[in-house]
C-alpha cells in the first residue's frame, strides 16, 4: 500500500508535519504503508501537478486545499488555505472525517498531534521535542531575535538546513530521521554536519547582506536582494538590526518565482496593526496574519517591485 504524502517544501513545520503524519498513519491507520514525499512550494497560478497524487491513499500537510477526488488526508493552519471560493466550499462539504483546518494553531505539526490524539488515539512522547520546536519556529514564539539568528539550538540548525537544502530527496532522510532519532543526534550526523557548515556561513553572508541593504522607514524595514543569488533567508535577521521596526517587506528572485515576503516583529515596541494575510492575498498571495508572501512568475520583477512599493505604503505609520 502506498502513502504518498504532500508537504510544505523547505520549511521546519512542514518536514516536522510530514514526520508526525507518518508515524501516526502507520501507528493507527496501516502499518505497512509504504511512504513517499512530495515537497510543495508556493507559486503563481495553481500549486499543485495533479500528477501528484500517485498513491493509494494521498495526504497534504502544512499546505493548501485541493478539491482532487485522489485527496485523502489534509491537515493546515495557514488562514489562506484555499486557492478559491470553490476549493473552500469542497473542503466544508466533505465528510471523510480525515481533512482538517485550524486557522488558530501556531503550527501544522502541533495540530497534527493535537487531532490523531483527541480524534485517534495516538499519542507518541518522542515526538514531543518535535512539536515543542515546531511550534517555536513556525509560530515565531522565540525570546529574542538573537536566539533565531545566532542560531545555537540543534532544531534551529536543522531549521536552515531544510530552509536552504535543493536536494527533496535529502529532506525526506531528515523527514525519514525525525520519525526515528532526537534532534540533537540528527545534527550530530556527519550528513547533516557537511550540509550544516557551508549554510552557516552562508547564514552570516547574508546576515551582512540585509544589513547592507535593509532601510527602515515609518515602521517598515524594506529590502531588495534579487541582484543576489539568494532564495531565502532567516526572517528574524531584519529584528536583529532593527528592533524598533514592526514590519518588514523584502524582494528576493529564484529560478521559479519572484517573491514578496511580508513579516511583522513579535517584539514590536507598537502594536501590529495590519493582518498581512490579508494584504497579500490582494495580491494572489496569502499566509498568517502576521506573516505572509506574494509568488509571482520569475520575470515579472517589475511587478514584484511595484507590488512591494503599494505593500510598504500600506503598512508605514503616518508618523
Amino acid at each position: 500500500m502506498k502513502l504518498r504524502i504532500l508537504y510544505h517544501g523547505n520549511c521546519f513545520d512542514g518536514v516536522s508535519s510530514a514526520a508526525i503524519f507518518t508515524k501516526f498513519y502507520q501507528s493507527k491507520i496501516n502499518s505497512d504503508a509504504q511512504v513517499f514525499y512530495t515537497p510543495t512550494m508556493h507559486r503563481a497560478g495553481n500549486a499543485f501537478d495533479r500528477e501528484q497524487f500517485d498513491g493509494d491513499e494521498n495526504a497534504i500537510v502544512d499546505f493548501k486545499y485541493c478539491p482532487d477526488e485522489r485527496l485523502s488526508w489534509w491537515f493546515d493552519h495557514h488562514q489562506s488555505a484555499f486557492l478559491s471560493e470553490p476549493d473552500e466550499q469542497h473542503f466544508l462539504a466533505d465528510t471523510s472525517g480525515k481533512k482538517f483546518l485550524d486557522t488558530q494553531s501556531k503550527s501544522c505539526a502541533e495540530f497534527i498531534a493535537r487531532i490523531a490524539k483527541e480524534k485517534f488515539g495516538f499519542e507518541d512522547e518522542s515526538l514531543a521535542e518535535l512539536i515543542h520546536w515546531a511550534h517555536i519556529i513556525d509560530g515565531a514564539l522565540y525570546e529574542s531575535p538573537a536566539q533565531c539568528v545566532e542560531l545555537r539550538s540543534s532544531a534551529l540548525k536543522l531549521m536552515q538546513v531544510i530552509e536552504g537544502e535543493k536536494d527533496e530527496k535529502f529532506v525526506e532522510k531528515i523527514i525519514r530521521w525525525l520519525t526515528e532519532k532526537s534532534l540533537d543526534e540528527i545534527v550530530e550526523s556527519e550528513e547533516i554536519q557537511a550540509k550544516l557548515k557551508p549554510i552557516l556561513e552562508q547564514h552570516w553572508n547574508t546576515v551582512e547582506l540585509i544589513k547592507a541593504n535593509s532601510k527602515y522607514e515609518r515602521g517598515v524595514v524594506k529590502f531588495d536582494l534579487t541582484e543576489h543569488p539568494i532564495e531565502g533567508y532567516n526572517k528574524f535577521i531584519p529584528y536583529y538590526f532593527y528592533p524598533e521596526t514592526t514590519y518588514t517587506v523584502s524582494l528576493t528572485r529564484s529560478s521559479f518565482r519572484t517573491k514578496i515576503s511580508v513579516g511583522s516583529n513579535p517584539w514590536s515596541p507598537r502594536p501590529r496593526l495590519h493582518n498581512i494575510a490579508e494584504i497579500c492575498e490582494k495580491y494572489g498571495g496569502g499566509g498568517h496574519a502576521v506573516v505572509g508572501a506574494v509568488s509571482l512568475k520569475p520575470e515579472d520583477l517589475e511587478l514584484g517591485k511595484k507590488y512591494m512599493h503599494e505593500i510598504i505604503e500600506q503598512l508605514q505609520f503616518a508618523d
